[in-house]
């Protein structure tokens, strides 16, 4: 999938969305850790996981743009280090210039003003004054893996974040997730306009038939699942 492609495909998709379509199709959900947030509200990131590993230096970045493709996000996996700020405006700048969808960083940002002018999305623990005063070896595979919290990240994932943080899939499995997030947000929105009508959310789960075969070890997912409905996978 092309990143024009994955910019259409995704557009619409909530990074919530796409963790319960992860969830439903028993895929690894991988998000980013919670501290991970957008600099602005009102954004949406969707592309092909550039992955860099900060070693001190800008030079790992601009290496790792040599390697990218227009739309692919930068990834930065800076360990979520508190005490350093990895990327500022020169940073941003040049990413945007090379026609980057934004940049997600496990670990903290600087020159928040100038990084808002810039207007390139941006993802990051917190902001920072001070930059590396380290410089440390940089890894053979710096340029083709990145950790994020908890996960592992490679060119083979996408990555979409919003205001609700950022979440990675597999990029060969990128069309299935997102039929299934579509389906999801398609049954949220109808469930969510029948209770602008005056349906409760109770009346369209049954939830008086659920107490009943509670009894009967049925769980809420399994009695939702027999109704098409989305609330929880």
């Amino acid at each position: 999938m092309d990143a024009a492609t994955l910019q259409t495909t995704f557009v619409d998709l909530s990074t919530p969305h796409l963790a319960d379509a992860c969830l439903r199709l028993r895929i690894p959900v991988r998000c980013a850790p919670a501290r991970v947030r957008p600099l602005w509200s009102g954004v949406h990131v969707a592309g092909r996981v550039r992955p860099t590993q900060h070693c001190g230096s800008v030079d790992v970045f601009l290496e790792a743009l040599e390697r990218s493709d227009p739309g692919d996000v930068l990834v930065v996996d800076n360990q979520g280090r508190e005490d350093e700020a990895c990327v500022g405006d020169l940073v941003a700048l040049e990413v945007a210039r090379a026609g980057l969808e934004g940049i997600v960083i496990w670990g903290l940002h600087r020159d928040t003003a100038q990084l808002r002018s810039i207007g390139l999305p941006v993802l990051s623990e917190g902001a920072y004054p001070n930059g590396p005063e380290r410089l440390t070896p940089q890894p053979a595979d710096a340029l083709d893996v990145a950790q994020v919290g908890a996960h592992t990240v490679t060119a083979e994932d996408l990555v979409v974040a919003d205001d609700d943080g950022a979440i990675f899939v597999p990029l060969g499995r990128a069309s299935e997730v997102a039929e299934a997030a579509a389906r999801i947000r398609d049954t949220e929105l109808a469930q969510a306009a029948r209770m602008a009508d005056g349906t409760s959310l109770r009346e369209q789960t049954r939830f008086a038939d659920y107490l009943a075969a509670r009894a009967d070890g049925v769980t809420f997912r399994q009695h939702l699942r027999s109704l098409a409905a989305a609330i929880e996978e």
